[in-house]
């Protein structure tokens, strides 16, 4: 994202926000091996994906996108699966916050993390290819698309991030946690923000059905983050 350094600026200071925050409920350790297992594992899909099209379908990087590493993987894209995943799981946990005690509570949150994860892609991808041009989606046998991203691309997102989590769960978890531990509203802060700055791009661009889906999204979404985290 060579092109604007305002976006760079953003994107460092929202994993940076995301891994102080974190780093607030768990060692420091924990933290940045969550972080850099993030990083490593979103990264390599990101760079297979680009090279195969496996498992988001076919695109290419655009020239906006910044510096690539091993001209192949743009380098902010680790950190922006840094920021989605830990946010993700962050929201996740105050919607699971009623249940955190129950037997299959992991199963859960690691699954409700990947939908969420999905779903911010849902908010993203207008924003990142028709406007800021960050990647290009190429034609595929299906036609049915969302703003020009193929439906598999989003199960893309949710299945590697259900990968990457099966590996880094364990360093997230805080074993000395309380029985009353106070809810964290900054992944939510976060993950709301970003889907902000989204729908109002994609309203100065005229992409009304995009700031429409961003708006339920974001809506729906903070209705159960709060009710949960008032359990």
């Amino acid at each position: 994202m060579d092109s604007g350094w305002p976006e760079a600026l953003l994107i460092l200071t929202m994993a940076a926000s995301t891994l102080i925050a974190l780093a607030r409920q768990l060692p420091l350790q924990n933290v940045f091996l969550a972080a850099f297992g993030i990083a490593l594992m979103g990264g390599a899909a990101s760079a297979v994906g680009f090279r195969t099209g496996i498992p988001f379908g076919p695109f290419m990087f655009g020239l906006d996108a910044g510096q690539q590493l091993f001209k192949t993987l743009p380098w902010a894209m680790p950190l922006v699966w840094v920021i989605i995943v830990l946010n993700s799981r962050g929201v996740a946990r105050l919607i699971l916050r009623p249940w955190r005690k129950t037997r299959n509570y992991g199963f859960w949150l690691i699954g409700l993390a990947a939908t969420l994860t999905a779903l911010f892609d849902v908010t993203l991808e207008p924003f990142a290819s028709r406007i800021q041009h960050y990647w290009l989606w190429m034609p595929t046998k299906f036609s049915i698309t969302w703003q020009g991203a193929p439906l598999v691309d989003f199960l893309g997102w949710a299945f590697v991030t259900l990968l990457i989590l099966a590996f880094v769960t364990p360093a997230l978890i805080n074993k000395q946690l309380s029985r009353r531990s106070v809810p964290d509203y900054h992944p939510l802060a976060v993950w709301l923000g970003a889907i902000l700055l989204f729908g109002t791009a994609c309203a100065s661009h005229g992409i009304w059905i995009a700031v429409a889906a961003d708006a339920i999204i974001a809506i729906v979404t903070a209705v159960f983050a709060v009710r949960g985290g008032r359990w």
